[in-house]
């Protein structure tokens, strides 16, 4: 079958990323990537969280920030779909250029700054929207906020009728300070007052909203043990790690590499699944991982499972493969399930986190 991204993206490579980003926004929107359907394999299935997933891949927030084209995603064959991240108030987010890319490295810098339309503009597209799968909405606080706790809980409650999950974004580089919310202490008042809501919303007859914290991958290991007992202690029902680093370690690119922002693509996935099978350890199983970062292929997914992770999600090498990248990937995995004649992918997950967890930190 002819890969029409693979002859187009030279073109596409020639435009401002974030120019390049937008027309893909509008390619989906007009049902121009026209691809054969992705596998629907039972071994794939998962229910977690009382939520039913066709296949444990998903799209992870920062594609789709404004909830344009959420529908379209999970068209293309992934599991379940996280739109933001969105912030209360609107905001235009830090200054362009702000997206790079690092061709040779298979790599993606980006600086956005929470840059969305806000919560108002997106709440009414996913109001709209024909519900034909699971959309989780990542939410963070605005730059110029005066109490980011209260930022977060306005996203909670401003999305309880749309939401499947939510994601609590504490973990992005690009919006100063707000990786201090990682501290357990911190990070305990902040999960307090949500779970607090989320049990004030139950009792009087609305949904339990599964609750998802995203960390960064630049946490030192004797950092990532408190944060995981605080997330344990408040039932937090999942962690998904990681989030862009701010290392640059090991880059071909030189100029590119040298601009300010988080790093995503191939070059995250060591320091990103050292951390997910650690995260596994510590938890003893006990916590669900959604594991992210430098997910490029089948065997690169089939990783993550094995250091521990339940439910994977990918972006950054979308923009290098393009949209047969989940199609490639859901049938490589189905492919490897029956190279080992196994009947879910439960089964191998964490058989590798000792390996993966004894790696020397970066």
């Amino acid at each position: 079958m002819v890969n029409f991204f693979k002859l187009a993206r030279p073109a596409l490579f020639m435009c401002d990323p974030e120019k390049a980003h937008g027309l893909a926004i509008k390619a989906l929107k007009a049902n121009l990537p026209q691809l054969s359907c992705a596998p629907d394999d039972p071994r794939l299935h998962q229910e977690l969280w009382g939520l039913k997933l066709k296949n444990p891949l998903g799209m992870a927030a920062g594609f789709d920030k404004n909830a344009e084209v959420t529908n379209e995603l999970l068209n293309l064959g992934f599991g379940f779909v996280e739109v933001g991240t969105l912030t209360p108030k609107p905001q235009a987010g830090n200054p362009k250029p702000r997206i790079f890319r690092l061709p040779k490295d298979r790599a993606i810098i980006n600086r956005l700054g929470f840059n969305n339309e806000g919560q108002e503009a997106a709440l009414y597209r996913l109001q709209g929207r024909n519900m034909n799968g699971v959309i989780g909405v990542n939410i963070g606080a605005n730059k110029d906020s005066r109490d980011r706790v209260e930022d977060y809980l306005e996203g909670f409650q401003t999305f309880q009728g749309v939401a499947d999950y939510f994601t609590i974004n504490i973990s992005s580089p690009n919006t100063p300070g707000l990786r201090d919310l990682q501290s357990p202490d911190a990070l305990g008042e902040l999960l307090k007052t949500l779970m607090t809501e989320r049990t004030r919303i139950v009792d009087k007859g609305g949904k339990h909203r599964p609750i998802f914290v995203k960390l960064a991958p630049d946490l030192k290991d004797n950092e990532l043990t408190p944060i995981l007992n605080r997330l344990m202690e408040h039932n937090v029902d999942a962690v998904i790690i990681s989030n862009t680093t701010l290392a640059r370690g090991g880059l071909k690119e030189s100029k590119t590499a040298r601009e300010a922002g988080g790093l995503s693509g191939r070059p995250l996935f060591r320091r990103s699944t050292r951390m997910l099978a650690r995260a596994h350890l510590i938890t003893g199983g006990a916590l669900p991982i959604i594991g992210v970062g430098g997910i490029e292929n089948a065997e690169t997914a089939w990783m993550k499972f094995e250091a521990g992770a339940t439910l994977i999600q990918l972006y950054s090498c979308m923009i290098y493969e393009g949209p047969p990248l989940v199609r490639d990937i859901l049938k490589g995995l189905i492919t490897r399930l029956d190279a080992e004649n196994l009947h879910s992918l439960a089964s191998i997950r964490g058989r590798t986190a000792e390996k993966w967890a004894n790696l020397p930190e970066e």
